[in-house]
């Protein structure tokens, strides 16, 4: 039996020095983002001009465009380092997947722009939303602006951030609040406006999905005379100069109601859909807040703070080693598990980690200390009262539970709340205290109770060893 319960301790270091490894290098390399192109052409619009030079005007005085195939090219250097140096802190970082360095850092730690756009309308709809941010997030595409991250927040705002950028007017200038969706012929002629399409919805005709167009009436005759004069050609639409799809004519289209068909995957047709939607908003975006931050400040705001988070929990692991001796050496072999796959998870799940976040993280680390002081606290009571180790522990461990459960599950409805109603860092801090709390409960009930009685089982019996007054 010694043999066994050695083994699994034995087992336990094993997983701790693999966990802390993977937290640290991860696993494998993760390619580093560069800009890639694809060889083939693509398509773009192009002003008319002269031979001297000068612009080609129509006779309403508007600037003559066309559409040209523009070839692109292929970078086939893809890096992959195992390791590299952060540019603000200096420090040594790993791409593994799961490694710490991983984790996306949030504004507030990375330095950037955000900005807050409100909807001009009251109480818009799931979907104008949608398609609002859908034109948004087009727009951050366009800039190169990958890491950028746009989200609905509450009833009417919508969040953009950007990590690595420092104007943050110039930001919004670039991004703007309002796009121009036109349908064009393969002349750049405007035949249909955006503002006539008065829906877009992704829709299955039978085994093929589709995106289905409604028009207004003024659309719906421009609809039907684009769709008359061009059978056969391919009708370009186009979001601002992007041309978003571009599918050809088959018949003329009367009834003010069309479909686009592809082969379209689920995604991509709700995609569709939605930046066709954003180019017809019945309402303008205004720009209600806009900042940033400085990355040299977000440097500093983290180291700070992970210096500050080092020594709360070195002093939790002192604390229970002096107050519960060999039954807090068994909760610090378990809350490094848990601080190990907390930053795994966080690291493959591409949470973004904010300074309230990092708060969460060593609250979370403080509330599976709390399970397993009331856990210890019930097993003083059962030595004191004559009983053996392996029963105090197993009535301790049964006699704690409710108070655990209950106190985690309000923790974990509390910061859904967060997660729910909260915007930007409240965000942050709610997502790593859901899953700290989840992960410390596993550890403070199951894996703390693994060590102990494998603990037990080497023999090590002695009640004072464990607390006991």
């Amino acid at each position: 039996m010694k043999g066994k319960n050695a083994l699994i301790l034995l087992l336990i270091i094993a997983v701790i020095c693999i966990l802390c490894a993977v937290a640290y290098f991860g696993i494998g390399h993760k390619p580093a983002a560069t800009d890639e192109a694809t060889d083939g052409l693509a398509q773009q619009i192009e002003v008319v001009t002269n031979e001297n030079g000068e612009v080609v005007t129509n006779e309403a005085g508007e600037l003559e465009t066309r559409i040209v195939d523009v070839e692109t090219t292929t970078s086939d250097e893809t890096t992959t380092t195992a390791e590299s140096a952060d540019s603000s802190t200096g420090l040594k970082t790993h791409d593994g997947y799961g490694s710490v360095f991983n984790i996306k850092q949030g504004l507030d730690l990375k330095g950037g722009v955000y900005i807050v756009y409100q909807a001009e309308k009251e109480n818009p709809t799931d979907d104008e939303m949608a398609a609002a941010i859908s034109m948004i997030q087009k727009r951050l595409d366009m800039n190169n602006w990958t890491e950028a991250e746009c989200s609905r927040e509450g009833v009417d705002k919508i969040r953009v951030e950007i990590p690595g950028v420092e104007d943050a007017e110039s930001a919004v200038n670039e991004i703007g609040a309002t796009a121009k969706l036109t349908f064009q012929d393969e002349d750049g002629n405007v035949l249909v406006d955006g503002a006539n399409v008065t829906n877009a919805t992704k829709q299955t005709d039978g085994s093929q999905i589709v995106v289905a167009l409604e028009f207004d009436s003024t659309g719906r005759q421009a609809f039907a005379d684009a769709t008359s004069n061009n059978i056969g050609k391919v009708l370009y639409i186009m979001m601002d100069d992007t041309i978003i799809s571009a599918p050809t004519v088959n018949t003329a289209i009367t009834n003010g109601q069309a479909m686009i068909t592809g082969n379209f995957t689920n995604e991509e047709a709700g995609e569709l859909a939605d930046m066709i939607r954003a180019g017809s908003l019945p309402f303008n975006l205004s720009v209600a807040e806009f900042n940033n931050v400085g990355a040299r400040l977000g440097a500093d705001s983290l180291s700070t703070t992970l210096f500050a988070g080092a020594i709360g929990v070195a002093a939790v692991f002192i604390f229970m080693l002096l107050v519960y001796r060999v039954a807090g050496f068994a909760a610090d072999l378990a809350l490094i598990i848990y601080t190990a796959i907390d930053l795994i998870i966080m690291s493959l799940f591409g949470v973004t980690l904010t300074l309230p976040g990092i708060a969460g993280v060593v609250l979370s680390i403080g509330m599976a200390v709390d399970a397993n002081v009331l856990i210890f606290e019930r097993v003083r009571e059962e030595l004191g009262e004559g009983k053996s180790i392996k029963n105090a522990f197993h009535n301790g461990f049964s006699r704690a539970m409710p108070a655990i459960i209950d106190s985690n599950v309000t923790t974990i409805i509390a910061s859904a709340v967060l997660l729910w109603y909260g915007s930007g860092s409240v965000k942050g801090f709610a997502q790593t205290l859901i899953i700290g709390v989840i992960l410390s409960m596993f550890t403070a009930i199951f894996v703390t109770r693994l060590i102990v009685e494998a603990l037990i089982g080497v023999g090590i019996k002695n009640p004072k060893l464990y607390g006991a007054k």
